[in-house]
């Protein structure tokens, strides 16, 4: 009897715990789906946090990477902003250099104009308005290819030896080279000898330089009998006289002079 008591206890006590039972079942189902649902949650908020990270890291690089650029551009728009304004003052320069070149060509060309019309006015002067040419200005005597003048002074109007030369550059000549003996009777025939002595004699381009005798052109003395036992001698000029041979005196001597330049062909 007391089995079957036992036995009918459990048995209705297991009927009125069923539904309590199934509803603490219910209940775990519940909570299993939501920790299943929360765990989801968990990983899928880990991962969006990870990728969020990622994301800022890259960002954060890419911001960095983005300043350095800026400072880049900036240094580059500096250096730029530094070769325009070099590049302007050699502009400025050059705006400057080509004026005063410029006015420069302007002036030689104008020198040049001027030049070509007093060779023009001393070559071909004008006669009753009509311009005759010929091969020697006036006063300048023609022989083969050259024009010579023959300057004797007074003697207080007598030059040294660059004075003299000085003197023929002022009328587009220079002291006489001497090319061959017929040059040389012109030029000594021309050295005009005065009966009071005041003139000593003709400044020739023949002077001392380094231990020879040497032309104005740059050519040594070929011939050496024109001035004979002359010793070439730095700071000696040459002079020429008539019916005497050439002679060697200080260039600070004071003498007369002959200028040469070329004969127009007409």
């Amino acid at each position: 009897m007391a089995i079957i008591g036992v036995s009918v206890y459990f048995v209705s006590l297991e009927k009125s715990d069923k539904p309590e039972l199934k509803q603490l079942k219910d209940n775990q189902t519940f909570l299993l789906d939501e920790i299943y649902n929360v765990t989801n949650l968990n990983n899928k908020i880990s991962s969006d946090f990870k990728a969020l990270a990622h994301n800022f890291t890259r960002c954060k690089n890419k911001s960095s990477q983005f300043s350095i650029q800026v400072q880049n551009l900036t240094q580059q728009q500096n250096n730029l902003t530094a070769e325009n304004s070099q590049v302007k003052m050699k502009n400025h320069d050059l705006q400057t250099k080509m004026k005063t070149l410029t006015e420069e060509i302007k002036t030689c060309n104008e020198q040049k104009l001027s030049q070509a019309l007093q060779i023009i006015d001393e070559y071909c002067p004008k006669e009753y308005n009509v311009r005759m040419c010929r091969s020697c200005p006036k006063q300048w005597i023609h022989s083969q290819s050259s024009c010579y003048v023959v300057h004797n002074p007074e003697r207080r109007d007598q030059k040294t030896w660059e004075e003299a030369r000085e003197n023929c550059r002022g009328k587009r000549s220079d002291l006489p080279v001497v090319g061959n003996e017929e040059e040389k009777r012109f030029v000594d025939s021309n050295s005009w000898k005065d009966d009071e002595g005041k003139m000593k004699g003709f400044w020739i381009g023949l002077r001392a330089k380094g231990g020879k005798w040497k032309w104005m052109d740059g050519s040594d003395l070929t011939n050496q009998a024109w001035i004979q036992r002359q010793p070439a001698t730095d700071g000696q000029c040459v002079t020429s006289l008539q019916k005497r041979k050439w002679t060697s005196v200080r260039c600070t001597d004071r003498n007369g002079w002959i200028c040469k330049k070329k004969a127009l062909s007409v």
